[in-house]
């Protein structure tokens, strides 16, 4: 046996134009035979098989994995012709014993076009209370809760309407995230999407800003000179989605709109109350909201079901996925060893290590579920807080 310690950059040319802010790196292991093939082919092989398994991880399409991936390998130059899905490989590691090939691959993945594997399951969303960037906006009718109301009725609607998700709400403080947005602050972000998702059991956090409830200067009711005027008040905010496990951004939405402020400009309005709601103003956030339960499924429901490992016993894994998220007995996961990963920037990275033990469900609670791995192996290097996968 012996190790090629080089490591061999591969380059990649894709077929469709994809912005990568997304990004994330799986390290994963292929294997292959060199009985009947060359070292040089089974190497591809090898690898292709690697880069199969981190491609599925990340959320791509068994059928279509040979459309994602056909290697060709001559010499020391590996290229892999990529269809928006890979930035970048790099093998770290070479193994030959016997007739066997064995290669450790590093790729850089993200999110090819919408394919939908994970609709059995929903989403744990961790709603925080809103923010307001302007609160001398809320001195008309003195409507400041309007940054925890909104949320709520948002919490409701997710609850109600939408397949794909749930949410959990985070009102009692409001979080750094418009001051740590506002200066671009994007490793804090990630470190504090992070760190509320550890401490609230959730997959994913949600942020939002209320940018904007001024009072247009145009009167609706102009002609009519002896009514009490009435003015169009705006409300424009903007939703932003994080993955809780990586801290990474997938997803942000603005959303605008007026209507009628028909209170006395005097009187303050409790936010929270049914008048309110059922008021032409508070019809309209109402159906603002509902047009972001749809963008919000549309944009979870594709996504890899991930559930952090809260306990690791010999053979056997528990996860904080359970009933409440659609996991039956029998359901498979894959294993994922958190590491982080420094880009040549300096630029810190949430990556994954593919665990080559899968582990099936065999009971249940409803924020919880108990795994074993197939072959009764030990997860000898599987920690608390590594995530298990379906995909």
């Amino acid at each position: 046996m012996y190790t090629i310690s080089k490591k061999i950059i591969l380059s990649i040319s894709l077929m469709l134009t994809s912005a990568i802010t997304n990004a994330q790196w799986y390290e994963a292991q292929g294997y292959a035979s060199t009985a009947k093939d060359s070292v040089e082919v089974a190497r591809t092989k090898a690898m292709e098989n690697a880069l199969k398994k981190a491609l599925l991880v990340a959320g791509a399409s068994v059928s279509s994995i040979q459309q994602v991936v056909n290697g060709l390998l001559t010499q020391d130059q590996i290229s892999i012709r990529a269809s928006g899905s890979v930035n970048s490989i790099e093998l770290i590691e070479e193994l030959h014993s016997n007739d066997m090939i064995s290669v450790t691959i590093r790729a850089d993945i993200f999110p090819q076009e919408k394919k939908c594997f994970s609709l059995d399951y929903k989403k744990s969303i961790l709603i925080t209370k809103s923010h307001l960037l302007q609160r001398e906006h809320a001195n008309l009718g003195k409507i400041y809760q309007i940054d925890s109301a909104m949320i709520k009725q948002l919490n409701k609607k997710l609850k109600n309407q939408s397949s794909y998700s749930g949410g959990k709400l985070l009102l009692k403080s409001s979080t750094e995230f418009s001051r740590l947005n506002n200066s671009f602050n994007e490793e804090k972000i990630k470190q504090l999407t992070i760190s509320l998702a550890e401490n609230t059991d959730s997959q994913y956090v949600l942020f939002s800003e209320i940018n904007d409830m001024s009072l247009q200067e145009q009167r609706t009711n102009s002609l009519k000179v002896w009514q009490q005027p009435t003015y169009p008040r705006n409300f424009d905010f903007t939703l932003y989605l994080y993955n809780g496990f990586s801290g990474e951004q997938i997803w942000q939405g603005n959303y605008q709109d007026s209507a009628v402020w028909d209170f006395n400009k005097r009187r303050s309005i409790d936010v929270h109350a049914t008048t309110f709601w059922q008021s032409d103003y508070g019809n309209m956030i109402d159906a603002l909201l509902s047009r972001t339960i749809n963008d919000i499924d549309e944009n979870v429901m594709c996504e890899p079901n991930e559930g952090k490992i809260i306990q690791v016993q010999g053979n056997q894994i528990t996860i904080n996925l359970g009933k409440n998220h659609g996991v039956k007995v029998g359901d498979e996961f894959t294993l994922l060893h958190s590491s982080t990963f420094v880009s040549q920037q300096g630029k810190s990275y949430t990556g994954y290590n593919i665990s080559p033990h899968k582990v099936k469900i065999t009971k249940l609670t409803s924020q919880s579920a108990t795994a074993k791995t197939l072959n009764n192996d030990l997860l000898d290097n599987i920690q608390i807080n590594d995530v298990a996968v379906r995909y």
